[in-house]
């Protein structure tokens, strides 16, 4: 699978999740979704834009790539973190596709993705 359609396939997708999300009885706030290697650089790279800082993005993160996203949930106004909370979405995300992979797989419960298989 190209990359374009690697980006296609998570923009077909996206919706699905968010209705997914909605039907559960969740809120949704944008997390990332497109992370510039401009601006986060490569994994460990030191920046120094006003002082110092080590990026925590991945220099493979598919964010980078524009096929992941990050989905912040709430219920009632809270906000929901932990894997447990994304389960059931996790689940369902995994379900819609077999490219589709869910963070909570790796201690990163809000975040799903676009992979290759």
């Amino acid at each position: 699978m190209t990359l374009g359609e690697k980006q296609e396939l998570f923009m077909r997708l996206l919706p699905r999740l968010i209705d997914k999300a909605h039907e559960l009885g969740f809120d949704l706030r944008g997390g990332d979704l497109f992370r510039d290697s401009r601006l986060h650089g490569q994994n460990g790279e030191v920046f120094e834009s006003e002082g110092p800082f080590t990026t925590y993005a991945s220099a493979n993160s598919n964010h980078k790539l524009k096929c992941a996203i990050d989905l912040n949930l709430f219920r009632d106004g809270a906000y929901l973190t932990t894997t447990a909370d994304h389960m059931e979405l996790g689940m369902a995300w995994e379900e819609m596709n077999p490219h589709c992979r869910w963070g909570g797989h790796f201690d990163d419960a809000n975040h799903y993705e676009i992979i290759d298989t």
